[in-house]
């Protein structure tokens, strides 16, 4: 055998050797290996560090903003009402407010409005006595029911911050069915098999703050 072939198979022996040994102390990649990432710079650590986002905490109030445009007038007021009593929501006012109307539009069409005088503001009221007691003056009676109140938005809303005084106005589109029988029960006015839509603005009224948690009508309107 030529020198220079041992000399070749002394050459491959080595670098079999040194391959076995580099595998014992690196190891060997088995699947996918993500490729290795340079570390950033001073200034783009500092700017990784920092959030992509400032975060504010809080944020506009959706009970009050799903009701009323974000920053309007009724919305400080409804605002003012949340910190005089932390308790109020308007979503729950707002169905409070529909039970309402159901039972005192109910009650002043049957001609009695003893079961929801509590809810009225005295002048109001009176002025409902007065239209149930011209009504029987005359011989006339109301046959009404109310088939389902449609439609309950919050018009405007106001607060004194002197008074504690709150004031939420409703606008409301109902659906029901009247007719106004004379003294011998003949129908003068609508029709029993008719559907009707009617709409009314009422204005309810109640001071924050106190134990007393009854809202009372003050206006009406249509």
């Amino acid at each position: 055998m030529s020198s220079a072939v041992i000399q070749l198979l002394v050459l491959a022996g080595i670098a079999i050797f040194l391959i076995v040994r580099l595998r014992g102390v690196l190891g060997t990649r088995d699947g996918f290996e993500k490729p290795p990432v340079s570390g950033p710079t001073d200034g783009a650590r500092s700017r990784t560090n920092r959030p992509e986002f400032e975060v504010i905490e809080g944020g506009p109030d959706r009970d009050i903003t799903d009701h009323v445009e974000d920053g309007s007038e009724s919305a400080k007021a409804l605002a003012s009402m949340k910190m005089a009593e932390p308790g109020f929501d308007v979503g729950e006012f707002l169905s409070g407010a529909r039970g309402a109307y159901e039972m005192i539009l109910s009650a002043f069409e049957k001609g009695d409005i003893s079961g929801v005088r509590e809810l009225l503001d005295p002048d109001v009221a009176e002025a409902f006595d007065a239209v149930i007691a011209d009504r029987e003056e005359k011989g006339l009676t109301v046959q009404s029911e109310i088939v389902g109140v449609r439609d309950v938005e919050l018009y405007r809303a106001s607060y004194g911050r002197d008074t504690h005084l709150a004031e939420i106005t409703v606008r409301f589109l109902a659906e029901l069915t009247a007719v106004v029988r004379n003294a011998e029960g003949e129908i003068v006015e609508g029709d029993p098999n008719e559907i009707k839509r009617q709409r009314d603005t009422w204005t309810f009224a109640r001071k924050m703050g106190v134990d007393d948690p009854n809202w009372q009508l003050v206006a009406t309107g249509e």
